[in-house]
């Protein structure tokens, strides 16, 4: 006698819940040959079901031996149950277990997908098999276009995808009419003819007629086998090894193409539910666009206006802790002196004295409050401010105290509106002023002061005939190598430290400082505005794994199709994995077109805004990663289901 394909020794299979132990079968022994077609009959209850779930290795048994072409499949893990499934069985259930949002041919192909092969061959094959079937006009159409007669073809069809040598029929005509079960029972006799080992699982003995041997079982325990009809030599069946590693080696379920096909086939399937867990990475990367968007434009805008003001300069201001008053009370105490001194300074390109104040100018019938700078010809090169019309203030005005005015642009807007102001008069307090140029238009400072409400004027004439006092407001020293600005501060605070007698009542600023001190401020900020949008993506990849709890709750019947046809733990973790970071990274892609469009909105009206690489990918990075990492625990729960609890699920 040949060795049995199928060996089940004193097979026992005991369910426990908690305390309470159901036993459904009992020392069940049983040999099943290659190309056997045998019926398993029994009364609803009976252990049929158990037995062939057990048979077709969905299931373990609680006591005994299960040999498999004389190998014991105690020692195989579920993957390799997997593949020994994929490659050696075909499961036709009684209610068809087909997959609702693929349509025939996609049913067909699930086995083939799991066994590695290529797509073009597996779509071939489900086409070919399917038309043999009588169903070469239904390969586009969904299980819900089907007739049941149809349906249970499918099954048959995918039972057949990876040329299973043994079929497990649970009650196959059960769910249908009398023609459309004496169809599927002369198929079923076509391939056992053909060498295919059948095995029918029914409570129907009329249909238990049709296969060669009857086994009956009730309570758990055979309790009649007619035996083999024609018992005999059969074909060398492979072992266990070679079943369930055959093409290990491709069915891993590595094109990543597929896997996006599937999930989007699912995912379309639940349309409603897919936008709405779209909607919270939407707008959870929207948000992150636009805030930081928002942030780096804040940020820039302010360090550009510094810029504006000079990054080269060290401005010395009067007043110190220490501070000592001048002879007239003040504590100003910076002359022209200071200044000269500081131009002396290596690295020093020039220091530039300036006193100011406020007064009131006129034009005409038109007065206006204003600052007034008494300044040198080299204002204009240190603060990097030239000249719109007309020209500067020259080292002659300021040596002949010369009574000429060079005007910002909103003073010329407040006074000359309706002409030109060059060559005009203004007056300040009493003295008449010859506008001889208007600077360019600078802008509010970081701080909000309107830059462009100045008159300047020459040093000599605002300090004698304006202020009447010879100290300075401030010295702006310009230097060249902003490497040194540390090294050259200190050397213009030695230089004028020591025009003081010693005495330190000024202080010195470095712009250099300041700006980076700013900018770094503006990052903190860019950062704050970016965790408050990113805490919008977290509830959104929260709303992600929800969905996909739900998802995985209501495709139970599908992963256990799955797993029946071959699915390994990896393959229902990468599919599930794939799905979650495929809803993200559409959502990500959403977001990102969104924020962009609505922060360049918001640049249309006014708001500071600077685009740049990092954010974008920083958000469709965080929602990549959002999906990775929220769907991982509904992807692991599916992974992990037992295929025998998955397929009896509504």
């Amino acid at each position: 006698m040949s060795t049995p394909l199928i060996r089940l020794e004193g097979i026992g299979k005991t369910y426990r819940n908690g305390e309470l132990a159901t036993t459904v079968l009992r020392d069940v022994d049983l040999d099943i040959h290659d190309g056997d077609f045998v019926a398993i009959m029994g009364a609803s209850g009976s252990g049929k079901s158990t037995l062939m779930h057990l048979l077709g290795c969905l299931d373990r048994p609680s006591t005994g031996r299960y040999l498999f072409a004389g190998e014991d499949i105690a020692g195989l893990d579920s993957d390799q149950l997997a593949s020994l499934r994929s490659r050696t069985f075909g499961f036709i259930f009684q209610s068809y277990h087909l997959i609702s949002s693929a349509n025939a041919t996609e049913n067909v192909e699930v086995p083939a997908i799991y066994a590695g092969q290529p797509r073009e061959q597996r779509h071939a094959r489900a086409e070919e098999l399917l038309t043999s079937l009588g169903l070469g006009e239904r390969l586009g159409n969904r299980p819900n276009q089907l007739s049941g007669g149809q349906q249970q073809r499918v099954s048959i069809a995918r039972a057949l995808m990876n040329d299973a040598r043994v079929l497990l029929a649970d009650e196959p005509t059960g769910a249908l009419d009398s023609k459309s079960g004496e169809d599927v029972l002369q198929l079923l006799k076509d391939l056992h003819a053909r060498g295919k080992t059948v095995i029918v699982i029914t409570h129907d003995r009329e249909v238990a007629s049709h296969a060669d041997r009857l086994i009956e079982i009730r309570d758990g325990r055979i309790i009649h086998d007619s035996g083999r009809r024609q018992p005999g030599a059969a074909d060398p069946t492979p072992g266990i090894s070679s079943q369930a590693t055959r093409g290990e080696s491709t069915a891993t379920f590595g094109d990543t193409s597929e896997a996006v096909r599937m999930a989007l086939r699912a995912l379309r399937a639940n349309l409603f539910r897919t936008v709405l867990t779209l909607l919270g990475i939407v707008i959870g990367v929207a948000s992150v666009v636009v805030m930081l968007a928002v942030g780096n434009g804040a940020r820039q805008e302010v360090v550009e206006r510094i810029s504006d003001m000079g990054t080269h300069l060290l401005i010395v201001r009067p007043g110190a802790p220490n501070t000592r008053r001048s002879a007239d009370g003040s504590t100003n105490t910076l002359t022209a002196e200071d200044a000269a001194v500081a131009a002396t300074i290596d690295n020093v390109v020039a220091a530039v004295p300036e006193v100011q104040t406020r007064a009131t100018v006129r034009a005409g019938n038109t007065d206006a409050q204003t600052s007034i700078t008494g300044t040198t010809a080299e204002f204009v090169a240190a603060k990097s401010w030239p000249v719109a019309n007309g020209v500067f203030i020259n080292d002659e005005d300021n040596r002949r105290y010369a009574a000429v005015a060079v005007i910002g642009r909103t003073v010329a807007n407040n006074l000359y509106s309706d002409r030109d102001p060059l060559g005009e008069y203004m007056l300040i307090g009493n003295v008449p002023f010859l506008i001889i140029g208007v600077m360019q238009e600078k802008g509010a400072t970081p701080w909000g002061q309107d830059q462009d409400d100045v008159v300047f004027v020459p040093l000599n004439t605002a300090t004698n005939r304006l202020i009447g006092s010879r100290h300075l407001s401030n010295i702006s020293v310009l230097i060249e190598d902003l490497q040194l600005s540390d090294a050259t501060q200190e050397a213009v605070r030695q230089a004028i430290l020591a025009n003081h007698a010693g005495v330190e009542d000024f202080q010195i600023r470095n712009m250099a400082s300041l700006l980076e001190n700013v900018a770094s401020t503006q990052n903190t900020f860019t950062v704050l505005l970016g965790s408050i949008a990113a805490i919008s993506l977290l509830v959104g990849g929260i709303g992600v794994m929800n969905i996909m709890l739900v998802n995985v709750s209501e495709r139970t019947r599908e992963i256990g199709i799955r797993m029946a046809t071959g699915a390994r733990t990896r393959n229902i973790l990468q599919q599930f994995m794939v799905e979650a970071v495929v809803v993200s990274a559409i959502g990500g892609a959403i977001g990102v077109v969104l924020g962009l469009g609505f922060a360049g909105m918001l640049q249309y009206f006014g708001t500071a805004i600077q685009f740049t690489p990092g954010p974008v990918l920083l958000a469709f990075g965080c929602a990549f990663a959002t999906g990775l990492i929220f769907g991982f625990m509904p992807a692991h729960k599916a992974a992990h289901l037992d295929p025998v609890v998955a397929l009896s699920a509504d």
